[in-house]
């Protein structure tokens, strides 16, 4: 036998041999993408069925967020900024078997609530993305977040004790804590407004962006809510000797959401109607007028976005 065809065989057996040991991560690599793009075109299309929001969510690249499900402990849900990571209980995957997402219809309110929490903060992830990579102007509610940032939550008033409302002390945050702060009011102004739309829409027909009774009654809602101080988020403090004591400090009601960042989130965001975006801003700015929330910022950073 010649020694140059059996040199040929085994060239081409180890030729054909590395490509079965690298195909495999060829196929995962690609169906990775695949599958993340399949669910985020899922999700949006159950949710306009569903006459949830969406205009936010069109804004995210479809393959931008990494989903993961996890038997969450302390939090029901978690995103990690920067990583473009969102981790879910596993309690909220098909089957409970981890690998995709429940059909939002058959997630409860609350469940749909949490989500969107977090994908506001994948929405916020998204933008600052964008923002860096790109020379040119950030989008409208990045610039006006970090204006609010500087003007509202550097210096607020938290509540030291969540069931004592009325006990409330001076925080000066950091740039971390300040930004954290807002992003977490305003998920948790995004969450309830996603909860209460499907508290009061339960049948086909029904919307809040329409005047009538049901409109009336979410607006009703946002009277009370805001209040009682319940359109209020939290940070996470740096310092780790505090996180010791608490890994949340909540803010105080009088830190809560001002009528300007409503007016940006609930039209440049969630895509609320103007009817519903002018009984909801007079509702907000009555308390304000009143003198009964913490910091404000100066009428020039929010004539821009003032309707």
């Amino acid at each position: 036998m010649s020694m140059v065809p059996a040199l040929h065989r085994v060239a081409l057996l180890g030729l054909l041999l590395g490509g079965l040991l690298f195909l495999p991560d060829a196929g995962l690599s690609e169906e990775r993408p695949s599958l993340a793009g399949r669910m985020w075109s899922q999700l949006l299309s159950e949710a306009q069925a569903l006459g949830l929001p969406t205009k936010f969510l069109k804004s995210i690249p479809p393959s931008f967020i990494q989903f993961e499900f996890d038997d969450l402990r302390t939090y029901a849900a978690e995103y990690h900024l920067g990583e473009h990571r969102m981790v879910l209980n596993r309690a909220l995957s098909f089957n409970g078997a981890g690998a995709t997402l429940r059909p939002l219809g058959r997630l409860t309110h609350a469940e749909v609530e949490t989500l969107y929490h977090e994908l506001f903060h994948a929405y916020v992830d998204a933008l600052a993305t964008a923002a860096a990579e790109v020379e040119a102007l950030p989008d409208p509610v990045l610039m006006f977040a970090k204006i609010q940032q500087g003007c509202r939550y550097q210096a607020v008033l938290i509540a030291p004790v969540v069931q004592r409302k009325g006990e409330t002390e001076e925080r000066f945050l950091t740039e971390r804590e300040s930004w954290d702060a807002l992003n977490e009011t305003w998920a948790v102004f995004v969450g309830w407004m996603v909860w209460n739309q499907l508290e009061l829409t339960k049948e086909a027909g029904q919307s809040i962006q329409k005047s009538g009774r049901i409109q009336d009654e979410w607006v009703r809602r946002l009277r009370i809510a805001n209040r009682e101080g319940a359109l209020r988020g939290y940070y996470e403090p740096e310092d780790p000797a505090e996180r010791v004591v608490t890994h949340k400090r909540y803010l105080a009601a009088a830190s809560r959401l001002s009528s300007e960042e409503a007016v940006v989130l609930m039209r440049d965001v969630m895509g609320a109607s103007p009817g519903l975006l002018t009984r909801s801003i007079g509702v907000l700015a009555g308390s304000e007028e009143r003198g009964e929330r913490q910091g404000e910022c100066n009428s020039k950073h929010s004539s821009s976005v003032i309707p």
